[in-house]
Formats: structure tokens, sequence, C-alpha cells
């Protein structure tokens, strides 16, 4: 405890600590670094060709240098086979299959962006990897960076939608 002399005769003195006193500070603790978590999710149909030659482990280890890939989804249609569904889940991925009118020509695009917009407004999803060619997912990658989402497109040059090239943060060529 410090004391101070107070001078009675001059009524209105402050108070005065002799010294600064400095009191302990609590050292800050670092947060250990978390990386980005990705949900990355493939345009079967449209991607897994043999023209294609998309290789999905390759696909892991090359998104691996934008987080750690928390959501892996591929999207096949009815007509895929039961070895490439195998295939697929053999790699650790998840197979959703949409099944539609054999009549009609059977797309996936529907099922990919709902999937795709539940990763937009999930916090902890940081990047939104998208593999495909489709120009009609212009949207869906419009709206995951007006939500502050790092948007990757996996795509060939054959075939491949110029605005998705122009709309997305990083482009990776297969």
């Amino acid at each position: 405890m410090y004391m101070s002399f107070i001078d009675f005769k001059k009524p209105f003195q402050k108070f005065k600590f002799p010294g600064k006193k400095k009191f302990p500070t609590v050292p800050k603790i670092k947060q250990p670094f978390r990386k980005p978590n990705v949900a990355l999710f493939v345009d079967g149909p449209n991607m897994i060709r043999k023209e294609f030659s998309l290789n999905l482990r390759e696909l892991r280890e090359r998104l691996g240098k934008y987080g750690r890939i928390s959501v892996g989804k591929v999207f096949l249609n009815q007509y895929a086979s039961e070895k490439l569904i195998e295939a697929v889940s053999n790699e650790g991925f998840e197979v959703h299959i949409a099944l539609g009118d054999p009549e009609q020509k059977t797309d996936v695009d529907v099922i990919v962006a709902v999937h795709a917009m539940e990763a937009v407004f999930d916090p902890n999803i940081d990047v939104i990897a998208l593999a495909t060619r489709d120009a009609d997912f212009l949207a869906l990658i419009q709206k995951a960076k007006q939500r502050g989402k790092l948007v990757v497109l996996v795509t060939s040059e054959k075939g491949m939608g110029i605005s998705l090239k122009h709309a997305a943060d990083h482009v990776e060529f297969f």
C-alpha cells in the first residue's frame, strides 16, 4: 500500500501515489491457426467423363491448398453405374443420386444448387469449390461471393462457361 503525505495547510490538495503502480498484465493466448473449411460439390454428369479424366483423389489434393475439405459431395444421375458409385464412395465422397423422368434428360443442377446454397449459408464453411462446366451455376457463384465465401471453380477448358471463369475467385483446370 502506498502512502502519501497530505499537507493539511492546503485544503484541496490532490492525493498522489509516490510512483506509478504497474498492474500485472495477462499474457495474450494465441489462437491456433485454423485451416479454412472447404465445401466441394462435383457435378458428376458434367465432369466425371472419360474425356476429362477427373481423378477425385488428385482433386482432393489440389484443393488442399485452399483448406480442409469438410464437405465433399458428388452428384450423379440415375444412369450412373454401380462401379462408379462405389469408386466415388471409396474416395471418401458423399454420393447423391438425382432421379428424374427416364424420357427426359436427367439433370443434377437443382440438387447441386440446393446443397451448395446450404453450405453458402453455413458460417463454418469458408470456401465453396464447385467442379462443373455448366454456366447455370453462375448465380450460385455470385451468391456465394456476396455471402463472403471464397469460390474455387474446378473445370475443364473444353466447353467451360466463360462467365463461370470470370465470376470465380480461383480456377483450377483439369
